[in-house]
């Protein structure tokens, strides 16, 4: 029993060396990452009609706080959006830390 939670706590421990490891790196959110998002995110005026018409926003500039914790919102259903919850889902910790570091640069 005292192995069991030496190798629990062994194991929590790591993965919190892990988590706090996470730092988003904007020169890495480039090309394929941010693919995904440009279609809608960067074009001045986009509206979506899926799954009702909406205003797409301008995520350049945002704080990447924010970013993160909107992308994370929808992967956990917090945020409604079945296209954003699809991506969102996609995503790894350092995929979500790269592109809210990259668009918190963008103006």
């Amino acid at each position: 029993m005292k192995k069991l939670f030496a190798l629990l706590a062994i194991a929590g421990l790591a993965h919190g060396a892990q988590a706090a490891e996470v730092v988003g790196k904007a020169k890495d959110a480039a090309d394929k990452k941010i693919a995904m998002c440009i279609g809608c995110h960067a074009i001045p005026g986009y509206k979506a009609s899926f799954p009702e018409v909406f205003q797409v926003p301008m995520i350049g500039g945002q704080s990447a706080k924010y970013i993160e914790a909107a992308l994370k919102a929808y992967q956990k259903g917090e945020r409604k959006n079945p296209t954003m919850r699809g991506i969102a889902g996609s995503l790894t910790e350092q995929d979500i830390a790269d592109l809210a570091a990259y668009y918190s640069q963008q103006k």
